[in-house]
């Protein structure tokens, strides 16, 4: 599938009667509405790390295929060991990949070492340190228990059982489960496409020279990074000024190539954003007034039967709803598991006075010694405090008295995918 579900038009609605919707109820109803757009394809185990798993995966094997020696030492009859501590050695060895392909004979053991094949004949495996090797015999202390020692064949999974349900993003480590279950190939999703906007007359190329009254573009190259950070395919749209007929040209354009349209700024209801103005006309747009702090406007909509997700034009209002909105919205979108963050509570560093009736993201740093920090100011204005954090600091929607020590809940960046 390529294209969104059919959704009603009024799929983003919110409940009416609240000046503000809460974060929870927000991320509630998206994740309610939204399900995956992107295709699927089948890859080499090789290529698939960061991809998402289309179908759930079963194991094509069993892994362990057969009972195998967990340790270097003496394949043995368990029932042998009751009456003796001394048993002869039977020729020749069992070692990984090498098995010893003859039954070992009564009352005998065999020299086995780590994940050979147990031959048959034994069922235990006495270690090398608790046995006296004298010439053509052992020597050892006690009785063996049946399985000792001995990894049982699909002691870890066996053939037909799930191993990645649809939705993992698949790691390093989910690799070595497909590898080990015999998969050398996988059913994933297409990456999602994103395609990344920015308009405004003000707005100028980074690095550009500066008049009167510009800025430079700082959301473009931070939400296509964080896009692609979460893997996803990003589509740089570029800059376009406060153009209608250029903007629609554009959107069209985005349309045509990207499953996903994310902006920022233009997109509040206010008369001269020119991004609202087109999507109330030619798309169709719900604008949401969040209870959150900093960044509460946010637009959902289509254009072209392409999702549209417009957030603030304030690069650091653009971060904070990115990781709170965008990226569990793309993650389902793009047929993935719909992703919380990490979540620690750690000792406040720091003073704070906080209403109720809105959530509120502080920019937060965890220190050595376990407390967090915030950054110097709350400003909105203030990108350089997206660098000096490493997480933020959520405070809840009512009204908190924090002080050093105070415990507080701390998002890190790298809970974020970053």
């Amino acid at each position: 599938m390529t294209r969104p579900p059919p959704l009603r038009s009024d799929c983003f609605a919110l409940p009416g009667g609240a000046r503000l919707t809460p974060v929870d109820a927000a991320l509630g109803r998206l994740r309610e509405v939204l399900g995956p757009v992107a295709g699927t394809e089948s890859v080499a185990l090789f290529d698939a790390a960061g991809r998402t798993v289309a179908r759930d995966v079963a194991a094509l094997r069993d892994n362990p295929p057969a009972a195998n020696s967990a340790v270097d030492g003496y394949a043995v009859r368990a029932a042998d060991t009751e009456a003796a501590g001394v048993l002869p050695l039977a020729e020749g060895r069992a070692a990984a990949g090498a098995p010893h392909g003859a039954r070992v004979p009564a009352g005998h053991a065999l020299r086995i070492l780590t994940g050979a094949v147990m031959p048959a004949g034994t069922d235990a495996v006495i270690m090398d340190e608790e046995v006296v090797l004298e010439g053509a015999r052992i020597r050892f202390e006690g009785r063996v228990r049946a399985g000792a020692n001995v990894r049982p064949a699909a002691e870890d999974m066996a053939a037909g059982q799930v191993i990645l349900p649809a939705g993992t993003v698949i790691g390093p480590q989910h690799l070595a489960v497909l590898a080990a279950a015999g998969h050398g190939q996988v059913e994933v999703r297409k990456r999602l496409r994103v395609a990344v906007l920015s308009t405004g007359d003000e707005v100028v190329a980074p690095g550009s020279p500066l008049r009167p009254g510009q800025i430079h573009d700082a959301n473009r190259p931070m939400l296509l990074a964080l896009a692609a950070r979460w893997g996803h395919e990003v589509l740089d749209l570029g800059h376009v000024p406060d153009d209608p007929e250029r903007i629609r040209a554009r959107l069209d354009d985005a349309a045509a190539r990207a499953d996903v349209i994310l902006s920022s700024g233009g997109a509040s209801a206010g008369d001269a954003d020119h991004v609202s103005a087109l999507m109330r006309k030619a798309g169709e747009v719900a604008f949401w007034r969040i209870a959150m702090k900093p960044g509460r406007p946010l637009a959902l909509g289509f254009w072209r039967d392409r999702l549209f997700l417009g957030l603030p034009g304030n690069p650091v209002a653009a971060f904070v709803t990115a990781l709170v909105f965008a990226r569990p919205a793309l993650a389902r979108l793009a047929g993935g598991h719909w992703p919380e963050p990490l979540a620690v509570e750690v000792p406040a560093a720091f003073h704070k006075e906080k209403r109720p009736g809105r959530r509120e993201f502080l920019r937060g740093r965890l220190r050595p010694d376990g407390r967090v920090e915030a950054f110097r100011s709350e400003g909105s204005g203030l990108v350089s405090g997206l660098g000096w954090a490493n997480g933020l600091i959520e405070l809840g929607d009512d009204a908190a008295a924090i002080e050093p020590g105070t415990p507080v809940r701390f998002l890190p960046y790298a809970g974020f995918g970053l």
